[in-house]
């Protein structure tokens, strides 16, 4: 079974997201910011990562750079997903294997998520 960590510190996001992966079959971990998250990677390996943008203590482009700097993690894909900074991500294409704006289409990133895991 895939493992998804899914970053927000909007719970209710983290939340909708959240079942509707595990109604996909997929074991979800959830964090509310980037520091969390990168201490529940430290703990357990994920398949793939889902994050926001704007977040406290470490936002979506720099737990994007500490997953691959400091955990060593280059494979390790990671979605962005965000409200007004989207844009941020589209900047450098090839860093997050896809982005998302806010409010995204369920269906869309189910889609993605499947895609990028081969399932």
């Amino acid at each position: 079974m895939n493992s998804i960590l899914i970053v927000d510190d909007e719970y209710l996001i983290a939340d909708i997201l959240g079942f509707a992966l595990e109604d996909e079959g997929y074991l979800v971990e959830k964090a509310s910011n980037g520091r969390k998250a990168l201490e529940a990677l430290r703990e357990k390996r994920v398949d793939l990562v889902i994050t926001d943008y704007m977040m406290p203590v470490l936002n979506g482009e720099e737990l994007l750079n500490a997953i691959r700097d400091e955990l060593q993690l280059a494979d390790l894909p990671v979605i962005l997903m965000s409200g007004a900074q989207a844009s941020q991500g589209r900047a450098c294409p090839g860093r997050f294997a896809a982005v998302f704006d806010k409010p995204f289409d369920m269906d869309r990133m189910i889609t993605t998520v499947r895609e990028l895991l081969g399932t």
